[in-house]
């Protein structure tokens, strides 16, 4: 049977990396996961007892398109905390992850062949959901003198239709300043480009607090997932927040794409925001995995990385070791046993030369994979003068 131009998307790396360690795990070998970006904690505990008590007392059916609304206006509530933004909750929209946010809020804004400028490196689903939906992606290249974000400069060097920035950004960590936001948000503004702000890692943040696009422009599509700080990942549930104006337009759409987001996912979410405790736990957690990388990449042998301000990984420059980051991602989850991701997921042009390591996991196992990186590469270093 025949297949679609648009299906000829490339495939996510480092779900083949998560396939290659679990087919080692099958045969027997013990891996340490630094290749995805998944905590290493489910759920918060008391969410899943309240969800546990809702799922016996009667069916979970269809929600209204947009989401349950005890769920929209807790969202609501979240941006007068975290931001002091006095936000309205029938601009927030509940979607299937932030996957089926970024498939309605690409529906919504561009035609056929609309250029989206996306800062590369990047998370690569962005280009490859914009390429199945028949858009052009446009990487622009950033740099580490700019912490690898792009800046207002990048937006009036190329024709674009859109722009997508996120902060903390995945694979860098590293975040946009409510300086560099205005910026953005502004040279988007003047040359009429809509601007999407993928704000996924918010809560994930050790030094200072993450800047919502929201805070300097309406004039936006803020992205969400309940997966990362509130580590629900398998549970597919997140949000948007839209202009007033553009609610209808994502109304239609959700109808008709999804009817609804998960309804037990929606209830466990709401229940996840009221477990401040247990969430702030986990951070402690990625905070000391954060230090111990921070100290331990470069003492192994990967000195290069741009210090992550948020999100849970380190992206580090592998050019003075490789000219292959997928050749060498295997040769150290075969020799080394720990799974790493190439760049090439991040950025097709220059992503041979960079590795990023998550530090989603347990202290132990963070401890542990340094260990085995830093006896790796000596063991790499002694092969190389005896040859």
């Amino acid at each position: 049977m025949r297949n679609s131009r648009r299906s000829a998307v490339d495939p996510f790396i480092v779900m083949d990396v998560m396939e290659a360690a679990r087919a080692a795990e099958e045969a027997g070998r013990h891996i340490i996961h630094m290749e995805v970006g998944q905590p290493g904690t489910g759920a918060p505990a008391e969410a899943r007892a309240r969800l546990a008590h809702d799922m016996e007392a009667g069916p979970l059916g269809y929600s209204v398109a947009l989401g349950i609304p005890e769920l929209r206006a807790q969202i609501a509530r979240l941006y007068g905390e975290w931001y002091g933004l006095d936000l309205n909750p029938d601009r927030v929209v509940i979607t299937s992850g932030a996957s089926g946010g970024f498939l309605l809020a690409f529906s919504a804004l561009f035609d056929t062949g609309a250029r989206v400028g996306l800062g590369e490196p990047c998370y690569p689903s962005y280009r490859q959901i914009l390429r199945a939906l028949d858009l052009e992606p446009v990487g622009i290249p950033t740099t580490l003198d700019t912490r690898l974000q792009p800046v207002a400069a990048d937006v009036t060097a190329h024709r674009l239709d859109g722009l997508i920035v996120a902060s903390p950004g995945n694979p860098s960590g590293t975040m946009l300043g409510r300086e560099e936001m205005t910026a953005l948000a502004g040279a988007c503004a003047e040359a009429d480009i809509a601007f999407l702000s993928d704000e996924i890692y918010h809560g994930i943040e050790y030094e200072a607090k993450a800047v919502s696009a929201l805070e300097v422009t309406d004039e936006v599509y803020v992205l969400n997932s309940f997966s990362k700080y509130f580590s629900m990942t398998g549970w597919r549930a997140g949000w948007m927040v839209v202009p007033d104006d553009h609610v209808r337009t994502i109304e239609r759409l959700a109808q008709n794409m999804f009817i609804c987001a998960p309804h037990a996912a929606q209830r466990l979410a709401l229940y996840a925001m009221e477990c401040g405790a247990e969430l702030q736990t986990n951070l402690a957690v990625y905070a000391e995995n954060r230090r111990l990388m921070i100290e331990g990449l470069p003492k192994a042998g990967f000195a290069h990385v741009a210090p992550p301000d948020g999100a849970f990984y380190v992206y580090a420059d592998v050019s003075d070791l490789t000219d292959d980051s997928r050749a060498f991602a295997a040769e150290i989850l075969d020799k080394a046993g720990v799974a790493v991701t190439p760049g090439l997921d991040f950025d097709p042009h220059r992503g041979h030369h960079w590795l990023r390591f998550s530090y989603a996991r347990s202290t132990e196992d963070i401890r542990e994979g340094l260990d085995r990186l830093a006896r790796f590469m000596a063991g790499r270093e002694v092969e190389s003068v005896a040859f």
